[in-house]
């Protein structure tokens, strides 16, 4: 067998896009958007000893509070925390801010999977036919979304994660590095799984679940 094809979708703008947030996911954000052809202005970040310096090349240009100077733009927020990515999210979106969808070169989008704005698709993705991807959400390294997969808004799915056809994964939930759900599982609301774990049944709304196969571990507060 050959070399696997890669099918490149290029998303770019006209307008300038922003990063919101300088740290190591920032980064990758930055240089998926490069990759991917937009013209990356620079970071907004809230970190008083941020201000004016660098990162990657970039410019940080000021706090997030200040994203509407920066007008006319799209923004992208690159957080890794699930509840702070989406109440920034939220609120810049409630108040009028654009975000653009990212996706890297080499991120294979089955024809007609689109991602909802804010979400970002890094190196090696795999999303397959009928999957659905929401708002603000974290398609990590590598990771996969088999058929007719759902992922909520917020959600992030981290490197090497493996999710079988028709899995579901809630607003806000976590899917650790490595983890595997099998086809037809719901990982719940502001769930966590942890990194390696194999879901073998439905994950509640907020309950962590670690090992193999994937038990509950504790309740998290919504």
């Amino acid at each position: 067998m050959g070399p696997m094809a890669w099918h490149v979708i290029s998303m770019a703008e006209p307008v300038p896009l922003f990063v919101i947030g300088a740290g190591g996911h920032g980064v990758v954000v930055a240089d998926v958007a490069r990759l991917a052809g937009y013209r990356v202005r620079g970071f907004l970040d809230d970190a008083a000893g941020m201000q004016g310096c660098s990162v990657d090349g970039l410019p940080i240009q000021g706090p997030v509070a200040g994203w509407h100077t920066a007008l006319p733009a799209t923004f992208i927020v690159a957080i890794g925390d699930n509840r702070v990515r989406g109440r920034i999210f939220d609120d810049l979106s409630a108040a009028g801010a654009a975000f653009s969808t990212l996706i890297h070169p080499r991120a294979w989008l089955a024809p007609g999977v689109r991602l909802g704005p804010g979400s970002v698709a890094v190196a090696g993705v795999i999303v397959n036919p009928g999957a659905v991807i929401g708002r603000d959400v974290i398609l990590n390294t590598a990771c996969s979304v088999d058929h007719h997969g759902a992922i909520g808004d917020h959600a992030h799915l981290a490197p090497g994660v493996r999710l079988g056809g028709h899995v579901t994964v809630g607003a806000g939930a976590l899917v650790g590095i490595g983890a595997v759900a099998l086809p037809g599982i719901r990982i719940g609301e502001w769930a966590v799984v942890g990194a390696g774990a194999v879901v073998t049944a439905d994950v509640p709304d907020g309950v962590t679940v670690a090992g193999v196969p994937a038990r509950a571990l504790r309740n998290r507060r919504f």
